[in-house]
């Protein structure tokens, strides 16, 4: 097969790889770096997300009449759309006879 120094080097590579990566990805400047700011993004700290939450029913109510409004408002205008770009249709014969 190999031989001997093919088998010193996979030892070799085996133990550098994740030792390396260890002491890289270990590092705490490089986790302050990288990784916080990610976590802050994906993640954002409780007393923002409570910030924006509704409490009072009426605004609750309110804010639901909204997006049901912009829902509306968007599904219209891609009926809108659609009909737009829909040429004529031709009488149908069958999904059989369309693939010939």
């Amino acid at each position: 097969m190999g031989g001997p120094n093919l088998e010193v080097f996979k030892f070799g590579l085996y133990l550098f790889v994740p030792v390396f990566a260890l002491l890289h990805f270990g590092d705490p400047q490089w986790y302050h770096n990288n990784v916080l700011p990610y976590k802050e993004h994906l993640f954002p700290r409780v007393d923002e997300n409570n910030r924006r939450l509704l409490t009072d029913q009426e605004a609750i109510r309110n804010e639901l009449t909204r997006i049901k409004a912009e829902k509306l408002a968007r599904r219209m205008q891609r009926e809108k759309e659609s009909q737009e770009q829909v040429p004529p249709t031709q009488p149908s014969q069958g999904w059989f006879k369309s693939w010939w």
